[in-house]
């Protein structure tokens, strides 16, 4: 009988707290810090798993031709810079830096103006 379960590529594990999935611990205890910073007022609007289009479909004679690039960012909010003045954080909670993820981190930057600040 084959085994067909295949270790993480990278060694993280994904876990499950209360109904919600996280790919990581590393991410799960990031995103614990960060609601305690927002119940503080430091941040809002903290949300996961947030994606970016950073390339379009590309369609030809009416069908896909190509998919889009896309980005999921980790963890996604505002951080309060000043009196009233808030500004957008997206985090990328990094074990490992691929070759994809380096490219994506730059089109980021080029196509929506954000840093990732990688935690």
């Amino acid at each position: 009988m084959k085994n067909y379960w295949k270790p993480p590529k990278y060694g993280n594990r994904k876990i499950k707290v209360g109904g919600e999935s996280f790919d990581s611990q590393r991410e799960y205890d990031r995103y614990c810090q960060l609601r305690l910073m927002e119940k503080a007022g430091m941040i809002k609007e903290l949300r996961r798993q947030v994606k970016y289009v950073l390339i379009p479909a590309q369609k030809k004679d009416g069908k896909v031709a190509e998919r889009e690039c896309a980005y999921y960012a980790d963890l996604v909010y505002l951080e309060k810079v000043g009196l009233g003045e808030w500004k957008p954080v997206v985090e990328d909670v990094k074990g490992m830096k691929t070759e994809v993820y380096k490219i994506k981190k730059k089109l980021m930057r080029y196509v929506h103006g954000l840093e990732i600040k990688e935690v």
